[in-house]
């Protein structure tokens, strides 16, 4: 991009639809719209038969495979926009060949560790805990997301009726599911299960829970049974997701370990995060919530609430600020706020006291000389 691009900002939010990938695309993309004015598409990348799974390499001619609903450009002629930001495997074959296409006109940026060199994007936001670096790779701590004090607000107020009346503490906690690195068995739910279940019974406090589409049958079901008793609430997955209002009327936050998006998530609200342990392990994840408690964000969950306090960990405004620096876009500065002036102060008007009007009373004159008669 040789120069910078006027505003309003065209960016796209490209994903492959999976609700962890697009929070984090979308989550950029708001944030530079935060900062200045923009115009966010969401493109939900989808591929013709098996394409989707080839590596990004064997797809020769990805134009050729995209579904009509992908809604990228097929032709020479075609609208680009001023941001491409990008997450996920699926997006690659047309992440590296955006710019060309464009004409120059698209500046790229892939979220995570897309594993292929760098330098084949203007840009590649990863985890701190990828372990990637060069002069055109900034680190996060943790991924881009969607969450911030205005839109916690406002969930909250979706769900005030229900979550107002609960007793405190309030415990929100998030579970996740199997991974490669983690899975949740039924033996492993119980446990957790029984160690919020002890805690909120002693101190009176309630529940908020909510599970991911990963979340096991089992284990869903075996949680549910033993902590509904407890006041608060266990989401079912139907209605109204109220994920971003059990951040916000928390008073702390449990979140299984297998889940970058969540723990950053938790971290942004400024509230005490414990981390619970899962069936498996790993490296990255280990580095990464040690990385949340050097922050003081997080800590690993030992069956008690405690409080403390720190910064709220804002990446997602960071790397915001970043992309619009790289293209040359400079942010407005905030308005200050200017001191309305003071009026005059205006003499005492008369009071009324049950309907009998009061008269300030009047000031004694000094008599007058009396002057000698002729």
């Amino acid at each position: 991009m040789t120069e910078a691009p006027k505003l309003p900002l065209r960016v796209w939010a490209v994903s492959d639809g999976r609700a962890g990938i697009e929070a984090q695309v979308v989550g950029l993309s708001e944030a530079i719209a935060r900062l200045v004015p923009c115009e966010v598409t969401i493109k939900r990348v989808g591929w013709k038969g098996r394409t989707g799974r080839l590596p990004w390499w064997l797809n020769l001619l990805p134009k050729r495979w995209l579904t009509p609903d992908s809604g990228i450009p097929t032709g020479r002629d075609g609208e680009w926009p001023d941001l491409w930001v990008a997450a996920g495997r699926a997006t690659l074959p047309l992440s590296i060949r955006a710019k060309r296409w464009s004409g120059g006109k698209s500046y790229v940026v892939q979220i995570q560790d897309p594993r292929v060199p760098a330098h084949m994007f203007d840009l590649v936001i990863p985890p701190k805990h990828d372990r990637l670096d060069g002069d055109n790779v900034l680190p996060i701590s943790g991924s881009p997301h969607r969450v911030t004090p205005k839109r916690l607000e406002a969930e909250y107020e979706t769900f005030k009726a229900l979550i107002d009346p609960l007793p405190r503490p309030r415990v929100a906690v998030l579970v996740g599911g199997k991974s490669k690195a983690f899975d949740l068995s039924s033996e492993r739910a119980a446990q957790i299960a029984h160690s919020i279940q002890i805690p909120l019974e002693q101190e009176g406090g309630s529940l908020l829970m909510t599970f991911s589409r990963r979340t096991p049958d089992a284990a869903r079901a075996l949680m549910t049974a033993r902590l509904r008793h407890l006041p608060g609430t266990i989401w079912n997955g139907e209605g109204a997701n109220p994920y971003f209002a059990f951040l916000a009327g928390a008073d702390y936050i449990l979140v299984t370990e297998d889940s970058t998006n969540m723990a950053t998530e938790a971290a942004s609200t400024g509230k005490p995060v414990f981390v619970l342990k899962m069936d498996g392990a790993g490296l990255k994840f280990r580095m990464f919530h040690e990385e949340l408690e050097r922050m003081g964000a997080a800590r690993p969950y030992g069956g008690a609430f405690h409080g403390w306090t720190y910064d709220p960990v804002d990446e997602t405004d960071r790397a915001a600020r970043e992309v619009l620096a790289r293209i040359g876009v400079e942010i407005p500065a905030p308005v200050a706020e200017v001191e309305a002036p003071q009026k005059p102060k205006r003499k005492p008007r008369a009071k009324t006291v049950e309907g009998v009007v009061e008269t300030p009373t009047p000031k004694p004159r000094k008599p007058r000389a009396a002057k000698p008669k002729a």
